[in-house]
Formats: C-alpha cells, sequence, structure tokens
C-alpha cells in the first residue's frame, strides 16, 4: 500500500532521523493545487495520533484562510524538550494570528 509505505517514510525520517538528530521544528504547510489539503492535513494528524512517541511532542495543527478564504492547513511539531519551545510556539500561534487577521 503507497500510503503505508509514505507513512512510514515519514516516520523514519521525521521522527527517528530529524527530530532526534537536531533540536529543530518542523513547519509544514499541506500542498492545495488539487484541492485535496484538508484530506492531507487529517491523514497527518492520524499519523500522528498512532505515533507511539507522541507525547514528546507537541502537534499543532492550524488553518490560514487566504484572501479568496479557502483554507490552508499548516502544522507545527516540536519536540517538548526543545530549548526554544515556548518561543517557536509563541511566534508560529502569533505568524497564523497575523496571517488570519486577528493580532494579539
Amino acid at each position: 500500500n503507497s500510503k503505508q509505505k509514505l507513512k512510514s517514510a515519514i516516520f523514519c525520517f521525521f521522527y527517528q532521523s530529524f527530530f532526534n538528530k537536531n533540536k529543530a521544528a518542523l513547519l509544514y504547510i499541506c500542498e492545495t493545487g488539487d484541492g485535496m489539503q484538508k484530506m492531507r492535513s487529517r491523514l497527518f494528524q492520524y499519523w500522528f495520533s498512532i505515533y507511539n512517541e507522541r507525547e514528546e511532542y507537541l502537534f499543532l495543527p492550524q488553518i490560514v484562510y487566504d484572501e479568496e478564504e479557502n483554507e490552508n492547513y499548516a502544522a507545527l511539531i516540536i519536540r517538548k524538550d526543545n530549548p526554544c519551545f515556548v518561543e517557536l510556539v509563541s511566534e508560529f500561534t502569533d505568524t497564523i494570528n497575523l496571517l488570519n487577521g486577528k493580532p494579539e
């Protein structure tokens, strides 16, 4: 199954390699060209929900509306032990609010 292979590749790269080697955060935006961004967002949220070590991470999905009110799905994934956790989460949230016209 190609979805299973994609999920395995994502888990392997991001959670086992990327996050274990870096004190980094991951921001992703679901591709919108084919109108399937909502489905992609739900799929990534589901995959994260079944990840065994999910308690070590914050997964913060958000919707950003463009000028035509189209929904764009984004998320921040960050290890809870990241030394810049508070700053990065705050910056992400502030940016989403700004893009959606709701400055804090």
